[in-house]
């Protein structure tokens, strides 16, 4: 058996080698082509876990000649077949993982929206996504629920567009109005109006008002259009104020089938 244990020795030493060798040229080669640190880091792994898996084949074939390669492989496809069957959900995120870390989707950094969770990308994982909600609590998500549903990336681009109702009194001339409130939300430091124009569009006849349709472009965090939302609102409200157009109550107007009778009460 000395023969044969130092030959099994030497291909599991063999194998070390050929592993770290790998490992290294996918790290190197990876940096070169700027992969996502998680993404080298899966593909060492998975790198490894092959050469060590053929590596292990060949010394058990060496120091158990009655053990054939056939026979190695049935019982390894065997016993694949039933971990697979316990550790279904284990697998299902870990190739989500792969296929977000391959197909970069989104990045560290973006804010995205998946089946109500919102909030920015923190990490990546072969198991899990983490994302912060604006409200500061972390969510853990398993890969593979953001690789079977939509995902809202709402920061892929630098701008973002916001609409907002307004109304004006029926009283008030319309053309006017627009004008007055399409200056206000060109005004507005937040408006990114040097790439995108402002769209202002009569929208429908309201219970008590003529609606408008605001539209502008600006940044597209969560804080970027929170802020822009709240000067864009108070532009409006200030520019229509100073020139003397009516943003109207809730109207009721209210018809009775009889006539009414009017008694004064003298309060003395």
């Amino acid at each position: 058996m000395l023969p044969q244990l130092l030959a099994t020795l030497l291909v599991i030493v063999l194998t070390w080698g050929i592993a770290f060798l790998a490992k290294s040229i996918i790290s190197r080669v990876g940096r070169k082509l700027h992969l996502r640190s998680n993404l080298i880091e899966v593909l060492s792994m998975l790198s490894s876990v092959g050469i060590w898996l053929s590596g292990i084949l060949v010394a058990v074939t060496i120091l158990f000649p009655s053990i054939t390669p056939a026979k190695a492989l049935t019982t390894l496809g065997l016993g694949s077949v039933a971990i697979g069957f316990a550790f279904k959900d284990t697998f299902e995120n870990f190739l989500a993982g792969i296929l977000i870390l391959v197909r970069e989707p989104f990045e560290l950094g973006d804010f995205v929206e998946c089946e109500s969770i919102e909030g920015q990308v923190e990490e990546i994982t072969i198991r899990d996504t983490r994302i912060r909600q604006t409200d500061g609590q972390l969510v853990v998500v398993p890969n593979h629920l953001l690789f079977q549903n939509p995902v809202t990336v709402r920061t892929s681009r630098d701008l973002r567009r916001i609409t907002i109702a307004c109304g004006v009194a029926y009283g008030e001339d319309v053309d006017e109005a627009r004008d007055v409130i399409k200056e206000a939300v060109r005004k507005v430091d937040t408006v990114r109006n040097d790439v995108r124009e402002v769209e202002i569009f009569a929208k429908a006849f309201g219970a008590s008002s003529i609606d408008f349709e605001v539209t502008w472009w600006t940044g597209s965090k969560p804080l970027d259009v929170r802020q822009s939302r709240d000067q864009v609102v108070a532009a409006i409200k200030s520019a229509l104020d100073s020139a003397g157009i009516e943003i109207p109550f809730p109207y009721r107007t209210m018809t009775f089938a009889e006539p009414l009778p009017v008694q004064h009460v003298d309060r003395e």
